[in-house]
């Protein structure tokens, strides 16, 4: 049913109705609960009344959202500090916000994620080339949106240290 239709009253409920279950499943931005009402049909006036009201009870805070999301995807999904702050300004968050949550990700801890990266990859890697290995292992780091810089440095120090394995193992086996 279309929600102009409805009361007043049964729309608000409505309105809350469905606030409260995209809130339920995880933490949502003011900007995704807003664009999903607004799909549903509710009107302006209704969402940003309601928006306001789940703002001052602190269910729903951009700030806090932000710190939870850059947690989340740089450890569970490694991407770096720029693509996590491009993810939060594509879920309506501001971006001086999401460059502050972001900022939670210091320069250590971007690199030593994006070596956990390469490093997982290189096991799957198989018997390549040395060009294509870089060529994949700088794609995996380019598609979390590591700089090109970092990128570089790393697969370049995680295949020598394989390498310099792989080398004393071989040696090992020939004693």
């Amino acid at each position: 049913m279309d929600p102009s239709e409805l009361a007043p009253e049964e729309r608000w409920k409505k309105a809350k109705e469905v606030c409260f279950d995209l809130l339920a499943a995880r933490p949502r931005t003011k900007d995704e609960l807003r664009k999903t009402l607004k799909r549903k049909g509710f009107d302006d006036e209704t969402s940003e009344t309601l928006l306001g009201k789940l703002d001052k009870a602190g269910l729903v805070n951009d700030a806090e959202f932000a710190e939870l999301w850059v947690r989340s995807r740089h450890v569970q999904q490694g991407l770096s500090r720029t693509a996590i702050v491009a993810e939060l300004k594509r879920k309506g968050v501001d971006s001086e916000i999401a460059v502050q949550a972001a900022s939670e990700v210091d320069r250590e801890s971007e690199e030593q994620r994006a070596r956990e990266l390469v490093r997982k990859k290189i096991r799957s890697l198989g018997n390549v080339d040395e060009q294509t290995a870089i060529r994949r292992l700088l794609g995996v780091l380019g598609r979390k949106g590591y700089p090109q810089g970092l990128s570089y440095t790393v697969v370049k120090e995680e295949l020598r240290a394989v390498g310099a394995e792989s080398t004393m193992l071989d040696d090992a086996a020939t004693e």
